[in-house]
């Protein structure tokens, strides 16, 4: 009898135990299966904000939070969530780690990589990164080429980029003919082109692109072919978030991007931070 009576509660016991378990796993796959749901209950769309012209800009002065991630961050909120946005100061070393500790529902303005997604989910790519040149339209060694790489790699042509750099990196491994100036700094890179010392200036597509907004009676920014170190710059979501829930942020950003909305409020971040400045 004795026996019977220990292997009936052990019976029970690891169908509670198996219970527990199944429940858990449920619990957890609602709340994955409801984030955006979850985020409307609670009234308020956290985003992790790491300020870096044009994704993420803070005014100093009044610590409002401006950018083109920071509008979209805004927008989704209002408009689709309906709830409010919360900004959270964070920084590009805490980006991913306040995703996963649940700091922040949303990390603006992260790059797909690899690694990244290893620890965190993306969405859709609200734009893309890439390295573009930026040349000056009055010099005649490169006015007039076209946007292929093999225009412009030639013996006369000399390419500004400050070393060390990614840009440096994948310049290095498509350039065979053209001189490579390598500097210390973006001003010295600058100061290379706008002094006609090199032809081409060599950086990150948004850098370029402010500085071409800021010098429109010269500068001329161009996207090669090949594209060179491209990837997506997205929003980084929790990797627990349902492909059901990520959808709604892929479908906002894919029709933002189809209507011209994304690329309007990148200009629109590009002037400000060079008015800013």
């Amino acid at each position: 009898m004795v026996s019977v009576h220990f292997s009936a509660l052990k019976k029970i016991s690891c169908c509670l135990a198996l219970s527990s378990a199944l429940l858990a796993s449920v619990t957890s796959a609602q709340a994955a299966d409801n984030f955006w749901q979850a985020i409307q209950q609670k009234g308020v769309l956290r985003c992790g904000a790491a300020p870096a012209a044009p994704y993420v800009m803070r005014d100093p002065k009044t610590q409002q939070y401006s950018g083109y991630f920071a509008e979209l961050c805004r927008d989704f909120a209002q408009n689709v969530l309906k709830v409010k946005v919360q900004f959270v100061d964070a920084s590009w070393d805490t980006l991913v780690a306040g995703l996963q500790s649940d700091k922040w529902d949303l990390a603006m303005a992260l790059n797909q990589t690899p690694e990244r997604a290893l620890a965190i989910g993306f969405s859709s790519p609200a734009q893309d990164y890439q390295i573009s040149f930026l040349v000056n339209k009055q010099n005649p060694k490169v006015n007039g080429l076209g946007s292929k790489i093999t225009d412009y790699d030639k013996e006369e042509v000399t390419f500004a980029v400050m070393s060390g750099t990614a840009q440096d990196k994948a310049l290095s491994a498509v350039i065979k003919k053209g001189k490579i100036m390598r500097m210390p700094g973006n001003d010295e890179s600058r100061l290379a082109l706008m002094a006609r010392r090199a032809d081409v200036l060599v950086d990150a597509s948004d850098t370029n692109h402010l500085f071409a907004l800021a010098n429109p009676d010269w500068a001329k920014e161009v996207l090669p072919t090949p594209a060179l170190a491209k990837q997506g710059v997205s929003f980084g979501v929790p990797r627990s978030v349902s492909e059901a829930d990520l959808d709604v942020l892929n479908i906002y950003l894919s029709q933002r991007r189809a209507t011209g909305e994304i690329d309007r409020l990148v200009n629109q971040a590009s002037a400000q931070a060079n008015a800013a400045k």
